[in-house]
């Protein structure tokens, strides 16, 4: 089965009513173009690093403007819609890093938390702290649509490849990673990460990025792309501004990169031993 997916880069600000605008402009084009799944990146509501002054523009879920029109637009499109990820007001006080997926029909059918929290400090002074504000969540989750299993993640989850893997081994063909890489990891590391988790577990990997400066100070990434299970970059998006990336996904080609290089159904267990290295002249025990 084939079928057509859009990754949505955005450059989003501070202002959610502005993003939601700005969101539905280009996923109706992506809907135009006919993409019957739509992916938008991370923190599509408001990129904001700010605490205050997130906190002041949150919502929970049932007051979300980004969530309300999401749905409204499925609906309206009769597409999948992707939501990568907006920040969602918890009754704890903490904040949800939030995916959504929308039904034709407008209705939820699956949500999912950012599991891995950015908590590093870069060589260029950048500090981020995710865990501070942000709840982490604890469950993957795989939907199964018409056209394909779909796999979630969100940014810095691409760097622990065993939430991958168990998606994979669970049945996934397509891996999703909305996301708002910073310039600098996203230099070193951003194309090389998704390739490698699309060839190591044969899978379609599609990643909606945030692109350019915004209104923060921040510098994102972008170069949102779609990969193959072979590790072929089927489409990509530049640097900066909005875009919206296109490709054909061919399904049949999950199960023939597993028939090539089927490392899932080879996989073994095995057991690890740390040896100490013995003092002078004397012998490990």
């Amino acid at each position: 089965m084939t079928f057509k997916a859009a990754a949505i880069q955005m450059c989003s600000g501070v202002d959610p009513v502005k993003n939601a605008a700005d969101m539905a402009r280009l996923v109706r084009e992506g809907a135009s173009q006919g993409a019957v799944y739509v992916q938008t990146p991370e923190m599509t509501g408001a990129v904001q690093k700010d605490r205050p002054g997130l906190r002041a523009v949150l919502r929970d879920e049932a007051g979300d403007i980004i969530v309300k029109t999401a749905a409204e637009l499925a609906k309206e499109l009769g597409i999948y819609l992707h939501i990568g990820s907006t920040a969602i007001a918890l009754d704890d006080g903490k904040i949800a890093n939030r995916g959504f997926l929308f039904g034709p029909d407008g209705k939820l059918v699956n949500r999912y938390d950012k599991i891995h929290m950015f908590d590093v400090d870069l060589d260029n002074g950048e500090s981020w702290r995710e865990s501070a504000v942000y709840r982490p969540g604890s469950e993957a989750r795989i939907t199964s649509l018409p056209f394909a299993e779909l796999g979630f993640s969100i940014c810095y989850d691409v760097r622990f490849p065993q939430l991958f893997r168990a998606q994979a081994v669970a049945g996934a063909e397509v891996m999703t990673v909305p996301a708002a890489f910073t310039r600098q990891t996203g230099e070193a590391h951003w194309e090389i990460l998704l390739r490698a988790r699309a060839i190591e577990n044969g899978m379609f990997v599609i990643a909606a990025a945030q692109a350019g400066k915004h209104e923060d100070g921040r510098e994102t990434f972008g170069h949102s792309m779609i990969i193959d299970p072979w590790g072929k970059v089927l489409a990509s998006a530049g640097g900066t501004g909005e875009a919206v990336v296109i490709a054909e996904i061919d399904i049949a080609a999950v199960k023939a990169a597993h028939d090539k290089i089927p490392n899932l159904k080879n996989a073994r267990e095995f057991s690890l031993e740390k040896i100490a290295t013995p003092a002078a002249g004397g012998v490990a025990a």
